[in-house]
């Protein structure tokens, strides 16, 4: 399955959405990669394994599921989090990447790639549409709990 969306961040000349720069979604994203439990619903626990400047392995609780994943960061541009395939779930990858395709005009763009088959007829496909819908609110999620966080100063 491959699944793509665009979060609009900022809204210029809107007074009604709070203006976030992009070190703010920066450190908003990092959180992400440090803190998931903020923004993993079901998420029960969580290790990171190896962390650098630039990279990160975690292994993330679910209760009956152990996820392991690698995080690679490009500073201020992209979050790619490559989950290894396993019994629960076939693996995949999301990338995050922050786009401003003209001054303070920030959007995400989620890039979604799993081995989710995509076929009419095959065993995955009647469960596609509702693992997109699953993602798309989780990513509108993100991006709120991003704000909240650079409200508080947290992603100052």
């Amino acid at each position: 399955m491959n699944f793509e969306h665009l979060i609009a961040i900022n809204e210029p000349g809107n007074p009604l959405v709070v203006q976030l720069t992009r070190r703010q979604l920066w450190l908003g994203l990092l959180q992400r990669v440090d803190n998931p439990l903020l923004f993993l619903p079901g998420l029960a626990g969580f290790t990171i394994l190896e962390r650098a400047y630039d990279s990160a392995v975690r292994e993330l609780d679910f209760g009956a599921a152990r996820i392991r994943d690698r995080v690679t960061l490009t500073e201020e541009q992209a979050v790619r989090f490559d989950i290894e395939a396993n019994e629960f779930q076939p693996g995949g990858n999301l990338t995050i990447r922050i786009e401003e395709p003209a001054e303070g005009h920030l959007y995400l763009r989620f890039t979604y790639a799993s081995g989710l088959a995509e076929q009419a007829g095959s065993e995955d496909a009647a469960y596609v549409e509702y693992v997109k819908s699953a993602y798309h609110q989780s990513d509108i999620d993100c991006v709120r709990i991003i704000r909240t966080l650079a409200a508080e100063g947290t992603c100052q």
